[in-house]
Order: structure tokens, then C-alpha cells, then sequence
């Protein structure tokens, strides 16, 4: 079991990845954006963090290279619904980009329930952190 925080501004896809997380064995705290995520980081300390690209106010690649600053070593997950391969005149891969700037792995969104759990199992694994067996899911996780 791992405590895990999830930041995305989108009060669907933050219950969504909640649920998943909890089923999956883990406890899961969550925040709306960037500041709040710091915030959270001031008082407790977390496993593994799921990180939203694109949120208003303070965007997910600002809010990880402070979590980093705060909390070196702590696992970051970076998601977003944008194309995974964008077209490469008008905007980069922020996905590939945030592994770059620190974060352990990247999921576009949308994900499946069991790709999600393989993904916070095998980034806790390599950061020394008990996992938890992911179970297999059906549904898809929305774009957001």
C-alpha cells in the first residue's frame, strides 16, 4: 500500500484515478492544482505523485520541478489528454518533455484502470516502495 497524491483539475478524473488507486490497495489524497499540491506536501509526505500537465494557475511541470526541489527522489507520474504526438510545428511533447524534467514515467490520457495500476506498481518498484498487485480494469479513464 502507498500514499498517493493525485493532482488534476478535473473533479471527474480525480475521483476516477482515486477509485482506481484505492481498489488497487493504495490511499490516495487529492488536489485541484499546482499550490495545492504544495500545500499538501508541507504537512505530509506521499509515495508517489500523478501530475496533470495542464492546469490552470500553476501548470504540472512547474508544480513538479517544486515538489522535486522539496521532495527529491519522490516518483512523479505525468498525464495528459493532449495528442501523445503532437505535430511538431505547432506545440511539443509535453509528455516525453516531463520525463526529461524529473518525472519517473508519462500516461496519455485516456488510460485503462489496469495500465495505471501497472504503472504507479512499477514506479514505486523501482523508487523501493511496497506495491500493491495491480488488479485488471475494463474501463477506459477519460480524456480530460
Amino acid at each position: 500500500m502507498a500514499k498517493i497524491l493525485v493532482v488534476d483539475d478535473d473533479p471527474v478524473m480525480q475521483l476516477t484515478v482515486q477509485r482506481v488507486l484505492e481498489q488497487g490497495g493504495h490511499v490516495v489524497a487529492l488536489a485541484g492544482d499546482g499550490q495545492k499540491a504544495l500545500t499538501r506536501f508541507e504537512s505530509e509526505s506521499f509515495d508517489l505523485v500523478i501530475l496533470d500537465i495542464f492546469m490552470p494557475g500553476m501548470d504540472g511541470l512547474e508544480t513538479m520541478r517544486l515538489i522535486l526541489k522539496r521532495t527529491p527522489g519522490v516518483p512523479i507520474i505525468m498525464t495528459s489528454g493532449r495528442p501523445h504526438t503532437p505535430n511538431p510545428m505547432s506545440e511539443p511533447d509535453y509528455l516525453t518533455m516531463a520525463t526529461k524534467l524529473g518525472a519517473v514515467s508519462a500516461l496519455p490520457k485516456p488510460f485503462k484502470p489496469a495500465t495505471l495500476l501497472t504503472m504507479v506498481s512499477d514506479c514505486l518498484a523501482s523508487a523501493g516502495k511496497q506495491a500493491v498487485p495491480p488488479r485488471p480494469g475494463q474501463d477506459a479513464i477519460p480524456n480530460s
